[in-house]
C-alpha cells in the first residue's frame, strides 16, 4: 500500500493559496490532524519561516513530504514609485509575465493597502484606466495575498499595514473563492490578524455575488455607485445592465443586516456635468434612505484618452452638504499619489488582454471619427 505522504515528481502546491480551512482540509487528506494548518500559517506568517525542515513542531516525514511537494512563493515587486505625500506604488510581477499594481496609503493612525485581485478587469467602467486595460485573469489566493506579505516586508516593522481595501486592479466579486480565500488568511490572528472593520471588499455590483459575501465573509462593504438612475449607471458601470439598482440596493439592505450599526460604503466619483447636480445629490438621498450608509465622494482622477473632467471643489462641497444635511456621513477621498499614477481609478499594470478590449475600442473609436 502506497503511503498518503508519498511524493509526486514536481513541487505544484503553493502553500499561500489556503486559507487556514483549506490548509486543514488539505493535511487532512494527506492523514494528518487539522490542527497542522494552524502550525504552518504560525511558521510561514508570524515567524517567517519558508524552510520546511526548520519547522520543528512537524513531523519528519510531514516535512519531507511538503519538501519535496509543496512551495511558498509571493509575486515579486519589480518597480517601486513613492509620490511626494509618502503614497507608495508597487508595480508587482506575477508568474505569468502580467504585472499588477498595489498602492500603500500612509495616513495619521493608520496605514491602507490596496490590493488588486485581477490581472486588468472584464467591466470595463469608462472613468477607470484599469477597465481600458482589458483583462486577462482571476488571480490566485497567493498573488493576493502575496501583495499583502511583499508590501508588508518592503515596508519593516515601523510601518505596519493597518487596513487592507480591495480596490486596486479589477473586480473582487468577479474571482470570489480566491478574494475570500485571501481575505480570510488576512483576518486570521495566526496570519497578520486584521479586524474585519478593517478589511473592505469594493464591489461595482456584482449581485449575486454580494449575497453569498454576506453569507460567507464577514468584512466591510464598498459598493462603486457613481450614478442614481439607470440610464446613467448602465453607462459608467455597464454591469448594471444585468444587476440594476433595485436589485443592487436590495444586496445593500442584506449585507447592512449582518450586525447593528452596520453599513454600507458607497463610492461616487464626481464628473463634471455628468452625475454632479443637486438634482443627482437629491437623488442619491433618495436611493440611500432605507441603507444605513456612509458615502465617499471621489475626485475623478483623469487618465489619457479620457473624456471626463473632475467636478471643480465648489461643485462637490454643494453635493458633500446636500448629503450631510440629509444625516448621511459624507466625506471627500483625498486624491493621493495622484503624481505617481497611484491614485483611484489610475492603476494599469500590464495585461496581455485575453478579451480584445483594445481591438474592440480602437474599433469603436474609429466609427465615431468616421460619424463625425
Amino acid at each position: 500500500m502506497k503511503s498518503v505522504l508519498e511524493p509526486v515528481k514536481t513541487k505544484t502546491i503553493n502553500l499561500l493559496d489556503f486559507d487556514r480551512k483549506g490548509l486543514a482540509a488539505f493535511f487532512v487528506g494527506l492523514g494528518e490532524k487539522p490542527f497542522r494548518a494552524t502550525q504552518l500559517l504560525k511558521w510561514i506568517y508570524q515567524e517567517g519561516v519558508e524552510d520546511f525542515e526548520l519547522m520543528t513542531n512537524l513531523s519528519k516525514s510531514l516535512r519531507t513530504y511538503l519538501s519535496e511537494n509543496c512551495y511558498i512563493a509571493t509575486p515579486e515587486i519589480v518597480l517601486e514609485k513613492i509620490a511626494t505625500d509618502g503614497t507608495r506604488k508597487w508595480v508587482v510581477q506575477t508568474h505569468c509575465g502580467n504585472r499588477i499594481e498595489t498602492v500603500f496609503i500612509p495616513e495619521e493612525g493608520r496605514s491602507t493597502l490596496c490590493v488588486s485581485s485581477q490581472i486588468g478587469c472584464a467591466l470595463a467602467c469608462t472613468f477607470c484606466s484599469t477597465a481600458q486595460q482589458g483583462f486577462n485573469r482571476n488571480l490566485s489566493t497567493s498573488e493576493i495575498i502575496g501583495q499583502l506579505i511583499v508590501a508588508q516586508k518592503r515596508l519593516g516593522a515601523e510601518k505596519r499595514i493597518t487596513n487592507v481595501v480591495m480596490m486596486g486592479m479589477g473586480e473582487p466579486l468577479l474571482n470570489f473563492n480566491n478574494a475570500v480565500a485571501a481575505m480570510n488568511l488576512m483576518m486570521d490572528d495566526f496570519t497578520f490578524g486584521l479586524s474585519k472593520r478593517r478589511v473592505t471588499v469594493s464591489t461595482s455590483g456584482v449581485v449575486p455575488a454580494m449575497y453569498r459575501l454576506t453569507q460567507e465573509c464577514d468584512v466591510s462593504l464598498a459598493v462603486s455607485l457613481h450614478a442614481v438612475t439607470d440610464e446613467l449607471r448602465d453607462e459608467l458601470v455597464p454591469i448594471n445592465k444585468k444587476y440594476p439598482l433595485k436589485e443592487l440596493m436590495e444586496a445593500c439592505r442584506d449585507n447592512a443586516k449582518i450586525a447593528p450599526r452596520r453599513t454600507v460604503t458607497f463610492e461616487y466619483v464626481m464628473l463634471d456635468g455628468i452625475n454632479d447636480s443637486l438634482q443627482d445629490a437629491r437623488g442619491l438621498i433618495k436611493l440611500l434612505k432605507t441603507v444605513p450608509s456612509k458615502v465617499n465622494l471621489i475626485p475623478f482622477n483623469p487618465f489619457p484618452s479620457s473624456s471626463y473632467r473632475c467636478s471643480n471643489s465648489e461643485t462637490i462641497n454643494r453635493f458633500k452638504t446636500l448629503l450631510t444635511d440629509a444625516g448621511i456621513i459624507t466625506t471627500v477621498r483625498k486624491t493621493r499619489g495622484e503624481d505617481i499614477d497611484a491614485a483611484c481609478g489610475q492603476l494599469v499594470g500590464q495585461v496581455q488582454d485575453k478579451s480584445r478590449r483594445h481591438l474592440k475600442l480602437h474599433a469603436a473609436g474609429s466609427e465615431r471619427a468616421g460619424a463625425a
